[in-house]
């Protein structure tokens, strides 16, 4: 008799889903009803966008934050307001959203992609530096996964290059790095307020930094190029309307103070899922030392050993875990510099080849192929929220693999 569900095996959890997802209740509804009676939904007039970037930045131990209508113009307003111009080179991992790389290239400037550590899925010190050209304007940081990457290798690096150094942790709220929370260590940090993020408003982004100039021109890059001691109708800057609206506001006001309750929930779950997977040959948990001093678990990311399993691929591993009720999924499957956009340079108005960038497809980086292809799986933030019965279940799924995976071999 099979025992995986892959085989026709009875699963672990049958019509049994885990916590749904935005968790959202009376306050939320009471004030988005407040916004809608009070017709002022929007720039100038706005109510809980102002509070809302005051309490997010002193969460962050930030001195500013600027919202904007998305993650993805939000990190354009980051780089613009540190210094990148067209034709600057931005080096960044491959292992991580395309937005990252987007808004590198909808400023004009080049993407350049370092690789990722072996361990951690992090951005790898030692790789950005040997990408260094006279170029080189910025960094990005990528806090992949909810898990700080190493601020102090990167600011000792930029600071030694004079280089700027933009946090993207758009999947990182309240994550910590040697006891200083991730998203103003560097000259500024992006984080998302889209569906999937741990705290949402369906879409949005802010920008934080300890820097008053840089949240000058971050201001005003989201508002139309407008200075805030100007008259309305001066612009003195090429800036755009990314501005978030109020009805957003409401809704991230209501889910910031759910937010810590649900961060402690998902390290707890967390801690339980460490201890099991130290018992379950193939199965790693992204590494963690003592300087990430906390993660945020937007997911539990885990590094998969093919050879612990005779060489089944972690694709057919995750399609056991799907059938076993466990929405494990593999995460980013291409590395940036793979996708069409880039091996076809598709940078121009309308798709329009351009060849000023470099040649995106000569480019292998190791660590990047094998965390896409051979390692990576990721557990999302969602199934963390779930009770001890739930981290049973997953322990319990991941164990039944273990012990029946020669049914994998067979099942193909």
């Amino acid at each position: 008799m099979p025992e995986l569900a892959i085989s026709g095996g009875e699963p672990v959890r049958v019509d049994k889903p885990f916590p749904s997802w935005p968790v959202w209740g009376e306050e939320e509804i009471d004030l988005i009803t407040k916004t809608v009676k009070s017709g002022n939904w929007g720039y100038p007039k706005w109510e809980h966008i102002p509070e809302f970037e005051r309490n997010f930045a002193a969460y962050h131990e930030a001195k500013y934050g600027i919202c904007f209508n998305s993650g993805t113009s939000a990190l354009m307003g980051a780089l613009w307001a540190v210094g990148v111009s067209p034709g600057d080179e931005v080096i960044l991992p491959a292992y991580t959203f395309i937005a990252t790389a987007s808004a590198v290239l909808l400023l004009g400037a080049v993407p350049v992609f370092a690789d990722i550590e072996e361990t951690t899925f992090h951005l790898d010190t030692k790789s950005v530096e040997s990408f260094l050209t006279p170029k080189t304007k910025a960094v990005m940081a990528v806090h992949i996964g909810g898990r700080s990457t190493d601020m102090t290798a990167l600011k000792d690096l930029c600071t030694r290059y004079e280089l700027k150094l933009v946090e993207d942790a758009a999947q990182a709220w309240g994550a910590e790095w040697e006891h200083n929370r991730v998203g103003a260590l560097g000259d500024a940090g992006v984080f998302s307020f889209q569906s999937s993020k741990n705290m949402t408003s369906g879409e949005g982004g802010i920008v934080l930094t300890n820097d008053r100039k840089t949240a000058e021109f971050c201001m005003t890059y989201a508002n139309c190029g407008r200075l805030e001691d100007k008259p309305k109708y001066e612009h003195y800057y090429s800036g755009g309307n990314f501005r978030l609206s109020d009805l957003n506001g409401a809704l991230l006001m209501a889910q910031f103070k759910r937010y810590p309750e649900m961060h402690r929930k998902r390290r707890d779950n967390a801690k339980i899922l460490d201890g099991a997977f130290s018992d379950i040959e193939g199965f790693e948990p992204i590494s963690e030392d003592e300087q990430a001093t906390i993660h945020a678990y937007h997911f539990y990311l885990l590094r998969y050993n093919s050879d612990s399993f005779d060489g089944i691929d972690k694709f057919k591993i995750i399609e056991a875990l799907q059938k076993e009720g466990i929405p494990a999924h593999p995460g980013y499957t291409i590395p940036i510099y793979k996708q069409p956009v880039f091996l076809n340079g598709a940078f121009g108005s309308r798709g329009k080849v351009i060849d000023k960038y470099m040649d995106y497809n000569s480019i292998y980086l190791p660590e990047t192929e094998c965390a896409c292809n051979e390692e990576g799986i990721w557990l999302p933030q969602t199934m963390m929220l779930g009770d001890q019965d739930d981290m049973n279940d997953v322990v319990e799924a991941f164990k039944k693999i273990r012990m029946n995976a020669s049914e994998l071999k067979t099942s193909d």
